[in-house]
Formats: structure tokens, sequence, C-alpha cells
């Protein structure tokens, strides 16, 4: 099953998460990021960033002999394909399943809980979060 062009692979999804922190930066800048928490090279790093800037997922200012990249997509966007298509996939379509599974996984904190029920009374009333 190929994604397409609008899903963020891994790869290109941690790009962007650093870019959503950062707003906008260099590829250099950005794989100092991604080495925090992965091992990866920066010829890696940049042909990612390209590929991610050919799809249009970013956008590309020159500045001197360098570029700063911003991220195109934003960040509830993408969470919201995102998350759509793994309640699809894993959950048949079901957001009870996977509320109940997540509460199930890790006891939330009180105001977890507290946010909890202030949105389920927000949709009970019809309004959205």
């Amino acid at each position: 099953m190929q994604k397409s062009k609008s899903t963020p692979t891994n790869s290109e999804l941690e790009i962007l998460t650093i870019l959503w922190t950062l707003g906008m930066a260099t590829a250099r800048q950005v794989h100092d990021e991604l080495v925090k928490t992965k091992s990866t090279g920066y010829t890696t790093t940049l042909k990612i960033i390209q590929n991610m800037y050919d799809k249009k997922m970013l956008t590309r200012e020159p500045k001197g002999q360098t570029h700063i990249y911003s991220p195109v997509l934003k960040q509830a966007e993408v969470q919201k394909q995102m998350l759509g298509g793994f309640v699809n996939k894993v959950f048949m379509g079901s957001s009870k399943n996977l509320i109940l599974q997540a509460l199930g996984n890790k006891k939330p904190e009180k105001s977890e809980l507290d946010e909890i029920r202030a949105m389920l009374d927000q949709l009970e009333k019809g309004g959205q979060s």
C-alpha cells in the first residue's frame, strides 16, 4: 500500500515535528535537532528535506549559501488526517475503541480526566472542542 504524497512518512514526520517547533530552520539546524533522538547522517536528512520540498510539504527561502525551510503542512491537519487513517485501520473506525485502549494503557492524571470530561460535555452539547 503506497502512501499519498500528502501523508508524511515516519522520517518526514520527524522533520515536520522539528519544523513545527522551530517554525523555520536550515537543513543543518533540523539535522542537529534530529540527531538528539536518532542516529542519521546529514546527507540523509538533507535528501529527505529536499524530497519534502519537491512534494510541496515545505517552503524554501534562500539565505546566502543555504536555504531556510518552513512547513507548509499544518500540524493539526496532519494529526487529524493520520489519526483518522489510524482509527480506520486499527480500530475499524471506532473512536470509542481507540479512547478505551488509550485510557487503559496508562492511568491518566486527574487534570487529564478533567479535560476529557470537559470535552465530552462540550460534545454532548453539540459543540466542537
